[in-house]
C-alpha cells in the first residue's frame, strides 16, 4: 500500500501521462484575464516553459516564488491550478499544501480529485475527499453535488469521483449526505461500486432504508456479494425479523449453489446476541454438514455466546477444537475468555476457577496458561503473570503477542516500567517484536508517572523505528482514558501525540476540547483551541459544538455567540446539533419563541430536525405547560419516521401528570411499551411520583408491587416516593416493610430518608411510630441531627406526652445535640 508520502514524492519527481481534463469551469473566463497580471502570469509562463517531465526546482526555490505564495487568493490560486496541465498542476498543489500550508479551496480539492482519478489513484482522492467531508461536516453535500455538477460535469473520470464522494459521507457515518449524493448519481445515470453500496447498506441495517439500497443494487445491475448478504442478514436479526432471515438465507443458497461461511457466521453471531445460542450452534453444525470450514470468526462467536451464557467449559472446548484445528485461539479468543471468566463472579472467584482447570490437567497446554496469565493481569496480580509466563518457557511452551500485550499493559499500569521494558526485551529474544500497542501502552506508563518529556523522546524514536501509528489506534488510546476518568494521564498522552508535526489531527483536539467541557474547564477547552488554530488545523463543527455546549452549560451565552461567529470564519457551517443545543438552553428558559425562530432558521438552511431537536421542543412546551402542543409535535415526529426514545417519552409522561392528566401518562407509557422503547428507571419514578402527588396512592402501589413482581430497574427515589406517600396517609406498617426492603436491596440510606419518614408521621402525631423510627436509625448507626430530634420535641408538645419528652430531651443531651 503506497503511504501518502511516497504518492507526493511520485507526484512531485516523476512524469506520468495524462490525457487532458475537460472541464467547463465557469472560473475559466476570469482566469484567463488574470493569467497576465502580474505573479500569475510569471508563475504560468514558468510552468509551460518547463516540459512536462521536468520539475521546476528553479521557481519552487526561487525567494520571488516564496514571498509571492502567501499572497495569492484562493481564487487565483484555483485559477492556476486549472491553467496549468496534470502534472504540472499536481505538483503545483501538493507543494502549496505540504511546504505552505495552504488551505485549499473545494474547487482545487475536486479539480485534483478528479486528476487523480484519472491515474487511478483511488486512496489519494479518498484522503482528499475525506478532508473535504471533514471541514465542511454534516449537510455539505448539496453544495459539493451542486458544484460537480456545474464544474466537473464532462470530466471522464466524474464517476469516480461522485462514487468516491458517497462511500466517504457513508464512512463518515452520515447516511444523509451519502443518500442525498447516492439520489444525484441516479439521476446521472451513475452507480456507486459495491463497496459504496456495502457501506451504505451497513450505515442502513437499523432500519426500513436497508432494502432500498439493496434494491438499488439489483437494479443497477451489480451483483450483491457475501458482504451485501451478510448485512442484510445482520440487519434482519437487528430488527428481530428472525423469521424473515432463514427464507432470505435460502433464496441466498439457490442463487449461490449452496451456503457461504460469512453468512452463516452472521447468523450465528445475531442468534448468540439475541441468547439463542443452541440456534447458533446448529449453524455451526451447518456448516461442516456442507463440507465447510469454519474460519477463526465461526468460532469466536460461539466461544463469545457460551461465555455470555455461563457455559464456561464448552467455550473452552471450542476453543480447544480451534487450537486442534490450526485456526488459533487468536488474541481475541483471549479476551473473550478472560471476559467469560470474570462473569464467574468477584475477581478472587475468577482467578480460583483457572487454578481448577490448571490443575485438573497433568500437563497444561498453551490455552490454559494463556487465559491464567490474561487473568492475572487482569486482577492486577501482574508478580503472577510473569512466573505463569516463565513456567511457560521452561517447558517449551511458545509465548504470543496475547501475553506480551497484557504483561507490558498491567506492569505499565502499576507504575513497574523497567520491569515492563525488561518483558520487551525477553519476548525480543523470542522473536516477538512488540506492536504499536505494546509501545503505546509504555508511553501511557510514562506519562502515569509524569515523565512527559521522556514519553516525546520515546515517541520520536517510534517514528525513527517507522513503527508509525494509525489515527485510529491514538484516538483508541486517547478515548479509554477518558472513559477511565484519568484527565491528567489522557492529556499528557495528547501532549506526547501532539509533540510531533507527524500527528496533527482534530480528532484528538475534539476529544480532550469535549473532556475539558464535560469536566467543566472552559478556560483549558479554550486553550486548546487556541493551540488547534495556531498549529494551522481547522476546527470541524465538532469543536465548535462542544465549546457552544460548554458556553451554554456554564452560562455564558455571550461566548456561545462568539464561537459562532468564529464558525463563520472558519467557514464552518452548523448541524444539527450545533441548532439543538442552542434549542435547549432555550428550553430550559421557557423561551418557545427563540426557539421557533432557531426552527425556521434550520429548515431554511436545508438541515432537517432529528429525534433529538424534536423531543428539545417538546421538552420546552411541556415546561411551558402546553400540552396538547407538545403531543402535536410528538405526531409530527413520528409522521416523518423518527422514532421517540425514552427521554421522549419521559418528558411527556411528566408533563402529562402536571396537567392533571394521569390517562394520557399511562396512554403514553403504553404505547412506549408497544414502540418497543424499554422504559428505565426515570419512567417509572416519574410514573409513582405522579400517582401519589395526584393522590392515587393506591394506584401506586398496585404499580410499584406489579413492576417489583416483573423484576424492573426500580431505584432508591421509587422507594422513597411510595414510603413518603404511605406516611402521608399513616399507614405506618407498610411504610416500614418497604423501608425496610429498601435497606435490603442495598441502597444507602442516609438521615434524609430517614427524616423525610419521622417528619411525616410526626405531621399525622403518630409518635409512636415516628419514635420506632427514631430507634430503627440508631440500630443502623445514623445519628439524628438538631433539625430531626426539634421536630419529635414539638410534636411531642402538641399532643401532650411528657414522658416521652424527657426520653427525647436525653437522646438529644447525649448526642451533644
Amino acid at each position: 500500500m503506497l503511504r501518502t508520502d511516497a504518492i507526493r514524492r511520485v507526484l512531485l519527481h516523476h512524469s506520468h501521462f495524462v490525457r487532458k481534463l475537460r472541464f467547463t469551469s465557469a472560473s475559466a473566463a476570469a482566469s484567463v484575464e488574470t493569467q497576465h497580471n502580474g505573479a500569475l502570469g510569471r508563475i504560468l509562463a514558468h510552468f509551460r516553459s518547463v516540459p512536462k517531465a521536468c520539475s521546476p526546482l528553479w521557481l519552487f526555490e526561487s525567494s520571488w516564488f516564496k514571498n509571492e505564495i502567501p499572497r495569492l487568493s484562493s481564487g487565483e490560486i484555483d485559477a492556476i491550478v486549472e491553467q496549468l496541465d496534470s502534472e504540472h498542476a499536481l505538483r503545483f498543489f501538493f507543494l502549496l499544501e505540504s511546504e505552505y500550508g495552504v488551505q485549499h479551496s473545494l474547487y482545487s480539492q475536486l479539480f485534483v480529485s478528479h486528476i487523480l482519478s484519472e491515474r487511478r489513484w483511488l486512496r489519494e482522492v479518498r484522503r482528499r475527499l475525506e478532508e473535504v467531508v471533514q471541514v465542511k461536516g454534516s449537510g455539505s453535500a448539496p453544495s459539493i453535488c451542486n458544484l460537480l455538477l456545474k464544474q466537473f460535469r464532462d470530466c471522464d473520470s466524474t464517476f469516480l469521483v461522485w462514487d468516491m464522494l458517497c462511500l466517504v459521507y457513508s464512512r463518515a457515518n452520515l447516511v444523509k449526505d451519502a443518500l442525498f449524493v447516492l439520489s444525484e448519481m441516479k439521476d446521472l445515470n451513475i452507480w456507486p461500486s459495491i463497496f459504496t453500496f456495502n457501506s451504505l447498506l451497513h450505515n442502513l441495517r437499523h432500519s426500513d432504508m436497508m432494502w432500498d439500497v439493496y434494491h438499488d443494487i439489483e437494479a443497477s445491475g451489480l451483483h450483491p456479494n457475501g458482504y451485501s448478504h451478510s448485512i442484510v442478514l445482520d440487519g434482519m436479526l437487528n430488527q428481530s425479523l428472525i423469521h424473515e432471515a432463514i427464507p432470505f438465507l435460502k433464496e441466498i443458497e439457490q442463487r449461490e449453489a449452496g451456503p457461504v461461511v460469512i453468512n452463516l457466521n452472521t447468523l450465528m453471531s445475531g442468534f448468540c446476541r439475541l441468547g439463542f445460542v443452541d440456534i447458533a450452534k446448529s449453524f455451526f453444525a451447518m456448516m461442516l454438514k456442507y463440507g465447510l470450514a469454519p474460519d477463526a470468526y465461526s468460532y469466536n462467536i460461539l466461544i463469545n455466546g457460551l461465555c455470555i451464557i455461563g457455559s464456561f467449559s464448552e467455550a473452552l472446548t471450542f476453543a480447544s477444537d480451534m487450537e486442534t484445528q490450526g485456526l488459533g485461539p487468536d488474541e481475541v479468543t483471549y479476551d473473550i475468555l478472560s471476559r467469560g471468566f470474570r462473569l464467574v463472579g468477584i475477581k478472587s472467584g475468577a482467578r480460583k476457577f483457572p487454578e481448577k482447570i490448571l490443575c485438573s490437567k497433568s500437563e497444561p497446554d498453551l490455552l490454559t496458561y494463556t487465559l491464567q496469565i490474561c487473568l492475572h493481569c487482569e486482577t492486577g496480580n501482574a508478580e503472577e503473570g510473569l512466573r505463569l509466563s516463565y513456567e511457560m518457557v521452561s517447558k517449551g511452551l511458545q509465548l504470543n503477542h496475547t501475553l506480551l500485550r497484557v504483561l507490558v499493559a498491567s506492569l505499565c499500569r502499576s507504575g513497574r516500567l523497567q520491569d515492563a521494558q525488561g518483558v520487551i526485551s525477553v519476548f525480543k529474544d523470542f522473536g516477538l517484536d512488540p506492536d504499536f500497542f505494546i509501545y503505546t501502552s509504555e508511553i501511557v506508563g510514562l506519562c502515569k508517572l509524569g515523565e512527559v518529556q521522556e514519553a516525546v523522546q520515546h515517541y520520536k524514536e517510534l517514528y525513527q523505528m517507522r513503527v508509525i501509528p494509525s489515527s485510529f489506534s491514538c484516538r483508541s488510546f486517547l478515548l479509554r482514558l477518558c472513559r477511565r476518568r484519568k484527565l491528567s494521564e489522557a492529556r499528557c498522552y495528547f501532549n506526547v501525540l501532539t509533540s510531533t508535526a507527524c500527528v496533527q489531527d482534530v480528532v484528538l483536539y475534539n476529544i480532550m476540547i469535549h473532556e475539558y467541557v464535560k469536566q467543566g474547564d472552559m478556560d483549558e477547552a479554550k486553550e486548546l483551541y487556541r493551540d488547534l488554530v495556531s498549529k494551522g488545523i481547522t476546527p470541524n463543527v465538532v469543536t465548535f459544538n462542544s465549546l457552544i455546549y460548554g458556553s451554554l452549560k456554564y452560562g455564558e451565552l455571550e461566548d456561545a455567540e462568539k464561537w459562532v461567529h468564529c464558525m463563520k470564519m472558519h467557514e464552518v457551517l452548523p448541524n444539527v446539533r450545533t441548532y439543538t443545543t442552542f434549542m435547549n438552553k432555550h428550553a430550559e428558559g421557557g423561551t418557545m419563541d427563540d426557539i421557533f425562530k432557531l426552527v425556521g432558521k434550520m429548515v431554511g438552511n436545508g438541515i432537517e430536525l432529528n429525534h433529538v431537536t424534536y423531543t428539545v421542543i417538546m421538552k420546552g412546551l411541556c415546561k411551558e405547560r402546553r400540552l396538547e402542543q407538545s403531543l402535536d409535535v410528538l405526531k409530527s415526529m413520528q409522521n416523518k419516521g423518527l422514532a421517540p426514545d425514552q427521554i421522549t417519552y419521559n418528558s411527556l409522561i411528566q408533563a402529562s401528570f402536571k396537567a392533571r392528566k394521569p390517562l394520557i401518562a399511562f396512554e403514553l407509557y403504553n404505547y412506549m411499551i408497544q414502540s418497543d422503547v424499554l422504559p428505565d428507571s426515570v419512567t417509572y419514578n416519574t410514573l409513582i411520583n405522579g400517582l401519589c402527588t395526584s393522590r392515587y396512592t393506591w394506584k401506586a402501589e398496585r404499580l410499584f408491587s406489579y413492576l417489583r413482581y416483573k423484576n424492573a430497574d426500580l431505584s432508591k427515589r421509587a422507594y422513597t416516593t411510595l414510603i413518603k406517600a404511605i406516611c402521608v396517609k399513616g399507614d405506618y406498617w407498610k411504610a416500614k416493610v418497604l423501608f425496610e426492603e429498601m435497606t435490603e436491596k442495598g441502597f444507602e440510606v442516609s438521615i434524609r430518608d430517614y427524616s423525610a419518614v419521622i417528619n411525616r408521621l410526626c405531621n399525622r402525631s403518630l409518635l409512636i411510630d415516628a419514635l420506632d423510627f427514631l430507634r430503627m436509625m440508631l440500630i443502623s448507626g445514623v445519628l439524628p441531627d438538631q433539625q430531626m430530634i426539634s421536630t419529635v420535641l414539638q410534636s411531642i408538645d402538641r399532643v401532650g406526652e411528657i414522658n416521652l419528652k424527657s426520653v427525647v430531651s436525653v437522646l438529644g443531651v447525649k448526642l451533644g445535640l
